[in-house]
């Protein structure tokens, strides 16, 4: 498969490419990334085929979103898939700090939390602003879930649910201003749960169903079953799976590391790239339509894309299988 090969979600026709570029590096994650770094990574993923991109309000406190746009602007509006979320109003702010939720050198608008009807629109109207476009392709409900709310979960639930949220996407899709929208979330419970109350089309899970974790197998083949389509992030698990000793944002427990070098193991017997193997795995799901990974620079763009198109051969799937390493049932690349 090769990064620029397009996928059709089938109920909306949304069209995406088997790679996707994810954008928060462009809002200064964890560092100060220039932008002639973020347009080279921007343009050495179109060279290579990727259309689609992701981005939100939240990376870099609306950094993202423009610098994204700007690329964005001179190109036919037809060649590209766009992605963006609510969630989060961002209101100006003169208190931001130099460091911010990860970003570095945020702008000064502050998220405030709002899945409300009110605060879905102001959201949306504001990233339409930002990115130049009068139609984004998918928005996706951002961080929505215990994950993020713990306590206050159910207060921002009822916004979404009983304030609106819900009702004003789907007023946005059914008026044309977008195609698709559903959750963007790193965990699957919650779009379950919004399955239950939402006409959801494509969903954001970052973390959740990767070479390393398959919890979610029933989950994702629900989601085959009724037409919702996935996109994966967060294959790397945080980056444990492409060299580092992170995972979930936090340091790796013992348990993970020994997964993981059982993994690499298996990899080596086969001559196989840890990453290659990552990138790969949870597109051959059937509910997956895209793998989304951010990249800071040219270069890591370059890797990625030639990751993702490594040739892997069926005897390393079945050598996971015959070490259990991944989950009974869990569809393999062929």
């Amino acid at each position: 498969m090769k990064a620029g090969d397009t996928r059709i979600h089938a109920r909306t026709q949304v069209a995406v490419t088997a790679l996707g570029l994810g954008c928060a590096q462009m809002g200064n994650l964890y560092r100060v990334t220039s932008y002639a770094e973020c347009a080279g990574a921007f343009r050495a993923s179109w060279d290579a085929g990727v259309r689609y991109f992701d981005t939100a309000p939240f990376y870099g406190y609306t950094r993202s979103e423009r610098r994204l746009g700007t690329m964005l602007t001179d190109l036919p509006r037809d060649s590209y898939t766009v992605s963006t979320k609510v969630g989060r109003v961002m209101t100006p702010d003169p208190t931001v700090g130099t460091m911010e939720e990860g970003y570095a050198e945020p702008l000064p608008f502050r998220p405030v939390f709002d899945y409300s009807h009110n605060g879905i629109m102001r959201s949306f109207e504001a990233s339409q602003q930002r990115l130049g476009l009068l139609a984004p392709d998918i928005l996706y409900v951002h961080d929505i879930g215990r994950f993020t709310h713990g306590e206050r979960h159910e207060h921002y639930w009822q916004q979404l649910t009983e304030g609106g949220g819900f009702r004003a996407l789907t007023r946005l899709r059914e008026q044309g201003a977008i195609k698709a929208f559903g959750l963007g979330v790193n965990e699957f419970e919650i779009i379950e749960d919004a399955l239950k109350v939402a006409d959801l089309d494509i969903c954001m899970l970052a973390g959740r169903y990767t070479l390393l974790e398959q919890h979610s197998l029933g989950f994702m083949d629900e989601c085959a079953r009724r037409g919702v389509g996935i996109v994966a992030a967060g294959v790397f698990n945080s980056g444990i799976l492409a060299g580092s000793n992170k995972f979930n944002y936090g340091d790796a427990p013992a348990d993970i590391v020994a997964r993981v070098e059982a993994l690499r193991a298996a990899c080596a017997d086969e001559g196989v790239t840890l990453q290659a193997a990552a990138l790969q795995f949870p597109l051959a799901h059937p509910a997956t339509l895209t793998v989304v990974s951010g990249a800071r620079n040219a270069e890591q763009i370059t890797a990625n894309v030639g990751w993702f198109e490594e040739t892997i051969p069926a005897s390393f799937w079945s050598r996971l299988k015959e070490r259990g390493l991944i989950a009974d049932g869990a569809p393999v690349p062929v």
